[in-house]
Formats: C-alpha cells, sequence, structure tokens
C-alpha cells in the first residue's frame, strides 16, 4: 500500500487533462507502432521530429499566454516572420565576411534587432486592446495583415538567404546529440511554467482570463497587465522566427503560415480553456507532442496535406466544443 502512495501523488499531480494527454499519447504510439512498425519509431524519424516539435512548440507559448488572459493573437506568425526579415537584412548586409569582433557584433545585433521589433509589434497589440478595448480578434487580425503587408511589400515576396555558420548551427546543430532548437523549447518552456504557475504575473494572467472586471476591481492594473501579456506574445514569436530562419538559412513573409490553426489547436488540447485562466505548459507539451506524432504519421502514410489540415480543423473544434460542454455540466 505505501508503495503505490508516491505513485498516487505523482499522478494526482500531473492533474486529468495530463493524465488523458499521456493515455492518448500511448494509444497513438501502440496504433501506429502497429501500422508503421519501423519506418516510425527509428532514429532518424524521431530526431527529425525533435527538430520540428521546437518551431511549433515556441509559437504555441506565444499563443498560450494571450488565451489565458482570455485573448488572442493571431498575428504571431507574422510577427515572427518580419522579425526574421529583419534579423535577415542585417545578416546578409551588415555582417563582414570574414569572423572578428564586428562579425559577432553583428550577429547578436541583429538577433536583438528582431527581439525589439517583435516586442513593438507586441506593445501595439497590447495598447489598442487595453487603452483602446479593441477585441483581441479584430486587433490581431487587422495586426497579421498590417505586417504581412509590409513584410511582402518591402521584400517583393522574395527570400533572404545565406547568414554566417552560428546562425545556422541554432537551427541545425546539436549538442551531445540533442538539437540545439529543442534545447532552446526546453530553455522557454521552464521558466514560462514556472512563471505562470509560481510568479504574481502569472497569478494575475490567470486572473484575467477568469474575471478581467473582478480583476481590475481587486486593484490590479489590468491595462498595464494586458500590454505585457502581448509584449511577452510578440517576444516569443521572434524566437521562433530566430528558429524558422535558422532551420532553412532563408527568411521570407509566408514562412509558417499553417501553424497558426496548430498553436490554437494545441493550446485547446494541452488544457487551456479557450476562455482563459486555466491551463498549464506541461499539458501543451503533451499535446504537441501528440500533435508531431499525428503530423509524422500522416506524412507517412502519404495524406494529403488538405487533409491533414481538415482534421486538425475537426480536431479543434471537437476539443473546444468537448471542453465547453465539461465546463457547463461542472458549473
Amino acid at each position: 500500500m505505501s508503495a503505490l502512495c508516491p505513485f498516487n501523488r505523482a499522478t494526482a499531480r500531473l492533474g486529468p487533462v495530463n493524465r488523458r494527454l499521456i493515455l492518448l499519447l500511448v494509444a497513438l504510439v501502440i496504433v501506429f507502432g502497429l501500422l508503421l512498425g519501423h519506418r516510425l519509431f527509428n532514429a532518424a524519424s524521431l530526431r527529425s521530429m525533435a527538430y520540428q516539435l521546437p518551431e511549433l512548440g515556441i509559437l504555441s507559448l506565444a499563443m498560450m499566454i494571450p488565451l489565458l488572459s482570455g485573448g488572442l493573437d493571431l498575428s504571431i506568425i507574422a510577427t515572427a516572420d518580419l522579425s526574421a526579415l529583419a534579423m535577415a537584412w542585417i545578416l546578409t548586409h551588415m555582417v563582414p565576411a570574414h569572423p572578428g569582433f564586428a562579425w559577432v557584433a553583428w550577429q547578436v545585433a541583429a538577433i536583438v534587432a528582431g527581439l525589439v521589433l517583435a516586442a513593438i509589434v507586441g506593445m501595439l497589440n497590447g495598447l489598442i486592446i487595453a487603452y483602446l478595448e479593441v477585441s483581441p480578434i479584430l486587433t490581431t487580425l487587422g495586426m497579421m495583415t498590417l505586417i504581412k503587408g509590409i513584410s511582402i511589400g518591402l521584400t517583393h515576396g522574395g527570400v533572404l538567404s545565406g547568414f554566417p555558420a552560428p546562425i545556422v548551427f541554432i537551427g541545425n546543430g546539436d549538442l551531445w546529440g540533442v538539437p540545439i532548437v529543442l534545447l532552446i523549447f526546453v530553455a522557454l518552456a521552464i521558466p514560462v511554467g514556472i512563471m505562470l504557475t509560481r510568479s504574481p504575473f502569472g497569478q494575475v494572467l490567470n486572473m484575467l482570463g477568469s474575471n478581467e472586471a473582478a480583476t481590475r476591481y481587486s486593484g490590479v492594473d489590468t491595462r498595464r497587465a494586458l500590454v505585457k501579456v502581448y509584449i511577452l506574445s510578440g517576444v516569443l514569436a521572434s524566437v521562433a522566427g530566430v528558429v524558422m530562419m535558422a532551420r532553412f538559412n532563408s527568411a521570407n513573409a509566408a514562412y509558417g503560415e499553417s501553424y497558426l490553426l496548430v498553436t490554437i489547436l494545441a493550446a485547446v488540447l494541452g488544457g487551456i480553456s479557450p476562455s482563459g485562466g486555466f491551463g498549464k505548459v506541461t499539458g501543451l507539451v503533451f499535446a504537441l507532442v501528440i500533435l508531431q506524432l499525428i503530423s509524422t504519421a500522416f506524412n507517412l502514410l502519404n495524406f494529403s496535406q488538405f487533409l491533414t489540415l481538415a482534421i486538425w480543423g475537426a480536431t479543434l473544434i471537437l476539443v473546444a466544443g468537448v471542453t465547453r460542454l465539461r465546463e457547463h455540466f461542472l458549473r
């Protein structure tokens, strides 16, 4: 009996959402293992998944933050692309040809410039939503369209490519066999998870999603908090832009467009309430692993890309609908 107590405590700490996700993951491993066997579960396939998951994972973190506040950020992909294009321009025009102090400094400056640009975009989103009280959907949809128009207009839809070796190494290198991009995702997911559960800002974020009016009446500066939410979302999107730019050794205004739906799906599947206030990073991570496994399996099964998108959309509707029904019956 005593031996079961630690196990029971561990499963209780996981929470019902994570337990369901783990059961779903085990079921998918069994089903796809029977269908694909060694084609799916081999070193090359697992390594490929480890390189693909982080960029979607970082974008999902960028989507998760505003979702928890009761909002939404539809501009994360456009922000990532604009940030990557700004970094790419500096890397292709300002970095000297030969290694040296300036060679390193300009690469660092490029990444900092991309992060600052994304933070400005996030701040504009936050100011419009918090102070002008425009809905997050309309604000971020308009910002997405504006940014994409600027990106395409400045580049004429072209690609900027040919970056220094350290930048390419970020997207394609590994450390002791572990992809650098996966380490970056872990280095972001852990602090974000701690922030959401252990910091005052995390408590305010959950309170905003649960009841913004009550949070405001309790003395919290909700407008300032919302600005911080969208700045953080923009910065995370910019990091995803770095990862995509480094992986492809190029930047373009259209990279990652198919990720927008999947980031919302990952967040909702991971237990983040569509109306805000509830959710954990651990649930998001489990959801990302499940979606990456399904995506890789569908690819090996030669499913059409359009059929896969249709399945993602249907899954999002199903998960969101079931979540709302559960909340209704619990009330």
